[in-house]
């Protein structure tokens, strides 16, 4: 079983990478078919006359790929965390078929509860470029986190 992290293992600017996560057009027409049918995602012709010039992945697709991402790599082994909130998520750039993506997470700020001392929150950037380098997504993040047991 991964190992636990706590709150009070981590550091602000300490930063893990995730991926690479390759964005293929069957993938891409898929998840939008589902969740966000619009024709620069699902439909080529369409697409092509479009402004994007091609198709081009949901936002929300590339959103679930780094979530995906996050639980597979477990930056903190088996240790519960909970979503809280999501600011400034920006879309920077189109994701593309073939577009191979990369993440990284960084801590910008831990908070201990001053009411419920078990468990804090924790605040990181999610950065995710492209293979050129290029900034293609990017949000913070808080989460819930447990303190270590018996901690101060």
């Amino acid at each position: 079983m991964p190992k636990s992290v706590f709150l009070d293992d981590l550091q602000v600017g300490q930063q893990w990478h995730g991926g690479p996560i390759e964005m293929t057009e069957a993938d891409i027409i898929r998840f939008a078919g589902e969740y966000d049918p619009q024709p620069m995602h699902i439909d080529a012709a369409a697409a092509a006359s479009g402004r994007f010039g091609g198709i081009i992945a949901s936002g929300w697709h590339v959103a679930a790929v780094v979530m995906r991402d996050f639980v597979e790599t477990a930056p903190f082994g088996d240790t519960p965390l909970l979503g809280l909130q999501i600011d400034d998520l920006q879309w920077r750039l189109a994701v593309r078929p073939g577009d191979t993506l990369h993440i990284t997470r960084e801590i910008v700020a831990i908070a201990r509860s001053k009411s419920k001392p078990d468990r804090g929150v924790l605040t990181m950037r999610m950065t995710v470029t492209n293979q050129d380098n290029a900034v293609v997504m990017a949000f913070t993040n808080l989460m819930q986190m447990p303190a270590r047991p018996n901690a101060g």
